[in-house]
């Protein structure tokens, strides 16, 4: 169920600052039609930290209904309680949502322990759960012994790596059970990953190039390697250019420049500088975005 390209949809605001319910049931039909496999919705892309409870629940509703099963649609319910995430992981089950997507806590800094407990409870709500890996963000890193550990309970079906580290995916690669799926969390290393055996990506970068990241994942998979490849370095500096700043700050100012949404971000984040939009723009138009 959960392969190919997902974008962890951008929170499209208004100028009030509130979500745009519009905007953003036009970017999840467009999605479908770009072909993209799947949605994330509420994910660190989504500027998740900054999001009400019942903002939560809104985007996941708007979500589920506009997508009406023609893809999967995952929500994104970690927290740094595990009460917290428990009830957020219910209420996405109660919406009919095919999967969530936790990330380790983030500021307390759990043990491997702690990490085997929040997960295992958050498990225990009976909806598929997808690791989220990213210590960038949270400071903790799963490791490759827990992710292992994890993969045991029947309900955690896959992860989203984003250690950058290759020898992590691959010690979870091996050891894991055959159905448990890896998917890359970071969009310049989704192709070296797909080599080692993860099955797609959830993607940023995929918010301004859904059609672009899927056709790559599909040809890596079909065996056409070469157009893969070639996507691939396409794409590369548009990666690049969308970290330059915190995502999804650069994101968002693509997404104005291409017609699909507002440049409004929630505070505490600040709009792109003059010399990130320079670049944006620049890679954009060779990339044929723009």
């Amino acid at each position: 169920m959960f392969s190919g390209s997902i974008p962890a949809l951008a929170t499209p605001f208004n100028k009030s600052g509130n979500i745009c319910k519009r905007t953003y049931r036009k970017l999840i039909r467009w999605h479908i039609e770009q072909g993209s496999d799947g949605i994330l919705v509420a994910g660190c892309t989504g500027e998740s930290f900054t999001l009400t409870e019942n903002e939560r629940i809104k985007l996941s509703e708007i979500a589920i209904d506009t997508a009406n099963g023609k893809i999967p649609v995952i929500i994104g319910t970690g927290a740094s309680s595990t009460s917290v995430a428990v009830e957020r992981t219910k209420i996405a089950k109660k919406l009919g949502a095919d999967a969530v997507l936790v990330i380790t806590p983030f500021g307390n800094k759990p043990s491997q322990e702690a990490l085997v407990r929040y997960y295992n409870e958050i498990a225990d709500v009976g909806i598929p759960v997808i690791l989220y890996n990213v210590p960038s963000r949270t400071g903790t890193d799963i490791q490759a012994e827990t992710v292992v550990k994890l993969a045991k309970h029947p309900n955690i079906v896959a992860i989203k790596e984003a250690s950058g580290k290759l020898d992590q995916v691959s010690a979870i690669l091996k050891n894991t059970p055959k159905n448990f799926t890896v998917l890359s969390g970071d969009d310049a290393l989704t192709l070296p990953m797909l080599a080692l055996g993860a099955k797609g990506v959830i993607s940023t970068t995929a918010n301004i190039a859904p059609n672009e990241f899927s056709r790559m994942v599909s040809s890596f998979f079909e065996g056409d390697i070469q157009t893969a490849r070639k996507i691939h370095l396409e794409m590369f500096p548009v990666i690049k250019a969308l970290f330059i700043e915190g995502n999804p700050v650069p994101l968002k100012f693509a997404m104005s420049e291409m017609g699909l949404c507002e440049n409004r971000l929630r505070p505490p984040l600040v709009l792109a500088s003059d010399a990130t939009r320079k670049i944006i723009k620049k890679v954009l138009k060779s990339a044929g975005l723009l």
